[in-house]
């Protein structure tokens, strides 16, 4: 019979030890398992309120440049889609837009 052998015990990094990004080269059959290393690691204490209040602003303004970008980019885009359609089909390609002429025909011709 084969011998079960037991998990070996995780070894645990100590503080000067930091995890870094590794992997092994394609083809070489080794796998050295993921390990990232952060740029920005948590903070040991609690920031003060200005500090706070400097991030808070920084991400406001950022996502307010990035949410306008955005719209900005969605209108454009709907714009030029809406000019290649106009250029492809040679007229409005909006259908909700032009007036129904078929039926309002075929109703004159049923009628008589």
């Amino acid at each position: 019979m084969t011998e079960i052998q037991k998990p070996k015990p995780k070894e645990t990094l100590s503080s000067s030890d930091t995890p870094k990004a590794s992997g092994g080269k394609k083809g070489d059959g080794s796998f050295s398992g993921h390990k990232y290393k952060f740029p920005n690691p948590p903070e040991s204490e609690i920031p003060d309120a200005a500090t706070l209040r400097e991030q808070w602003r920084f991400a406001i303004r950022h996502y307010g440049k990035w949410y306008s970008h955005a719209w900005g980019t969605a209108i454009l885009a709907g714009a030029a889609f809406f000019a290649l359609g106009w250029i492809l089909k040679g007229g409005n390609p909006l259908p909700s837009s032009q007036k129904d002429t078929h039926s309002s025909a075929s109703s004159d011709s049923d009628g008589q």
